[in-house]
């Protein structure tokens, strides 16, 4: 009986051994912060990634973010093609106590779950159940919400459906990109990780968790097609839609008088009536009767003002195909017929 108490309270003090599963830039962030915090408490023994893949135009094979950030920091790294059974023993005969996750971009099956003494964590920017699935923050802008989270949730076999370990709310106020509120995310997400890695290491368990509640949606892999702008929106649409793409690659529209020529539009200002009025924009006499996504001014002090459904989206940033990105001047600058051009 002594004998057992021991050794339970040993399982309790001793580190924790931790594989992190992760694969972008949000996730090495995520990782950074874990390791700054450990102290002792637990270790991060092993990462696992995704392969390295082809990028720039000379298609060189480089390692994901978080692949190349544990190499700099002497962490073993496994870039698993499929996590078969060979990759398993592999796993097996390390001895790992916890799995934690921030978007690996694999599906973990119960056998490799299985590998885990005390189980498995995943860190999901929504406020779960809303937004399950591999998009949640394009989600939470495009949809306007008010208010999202981030969440601690055990990994479970159904897609984002484990028990809420930890959870935190961001509010919103419609400013926010895709970008930045993934590194918020991030960030905030690494304290909720290490707080429950604490109470791991002091249960010598995974702590109770609690069940979602509230109605579940899902979200879909994004593909290209699905950033295109429609003009036909009202601009506040439309400036949502472009600060859910950044970190897609950005929102595009089409100039039509360059045969469908890409326009990728990075940052923007909606104006309603309103905002038209205080401003002073001189409108054409015929605006009215344009159709909506015609570029019709273009206004030193704000940007380039294109017509969409009852209102003007003013835009500050732009890359056209196969160039850099340009502030709206410098844009205006090296494209003087652009006023006029039909967007589409």
């Amino acid at each position: 009986m002594q004998n057992e108490i021991c050794k339970k309270n040993s399982e309790k003090n001793r580190t924790l051994k931790i594989l992190y599963a992760g694969s972008p830039e949000a996730s090495a962030r995520t990782l950074e912060i874990l390791l700054e915090r450990s102290q002792g408490v637990y270790e991060i023994a092993g990462v696992l990634t995704n392969p390295p893949s082809a990028k720039g135009r000379k298609k060189d094979l480089l390692p994901t973010a978080v692949g190349a950030f544990a190499q700099e920091k002497n962490i073993p790294v496994y870039a698993a093609q499929k996590l078969d059974a060979d990759f398993r023993e592999i796993i097996a005969a390390l001895d790992f106590d916890i799995l934690v996750c921030f978007a690996y971009g694999k599906i973990f099956g119960p056998k490799f779950l299985s590998l885990f003494k005390i189980g498995g964590m995943n860190l999901h920017p929504s406020l779960l159940p809303k937004y399950r699935g591999p998009t949640p923050i394009p989600a939470a802008i495009l949809n306007m919400d008010k208010e999202t989270a981030v969440t601690v949730q055990t990994l479970s076999l159904g897609m984002d459906e484990g028990e809420i370990l930890a959870q935190e709310k961001i509010a919103l106020d419609f400013t926010e990109t895709a970008d930045s509120l993934l590194e918020k995310s991030a960030t905030i997400g690494a304290d909720l990780i290490d707080g429950v890695l604490r109470e791991c290491a002091r249960l010598g368990k995974m702590p109770q968790g609690a069940a979602q509640q509230g109605e579940a949606s899902y979200t879909k892999i994004i593909s290209r097609e699905d950033t295109l702008i429609n003009w036909n929106e009202c601009a506040q649409k439309i400036s949502a839609f472009v600060r859910a793409y950044t970190n897609e690659g950005g929102a595009f529209t089409r100039i039509a008088s360059a045969e469908g020529e890409t326009l990728k539009i990075l940052k923007c200002v909606p104006f309603n009536k309103n905002e038209i009025e205080n401003k002073k924009i001189a409108l054409p006499e015929n605006f009215s009767e344009m159709k909506n996504g015609t570029v019709i001014s273009f206004d030193k002090r704000t940007g380039i003002l294109v017509k969409c459904k009852e209102s003007i989206l003013c835009l500050i940033e732009l890359q056209r195909q196969q160039r850099k990105a340009m502030n709206y001047k410098d844009f205006m600058n090296g494209e003087r017929n652009f006023l006029g051009t039909f967007l589409c």
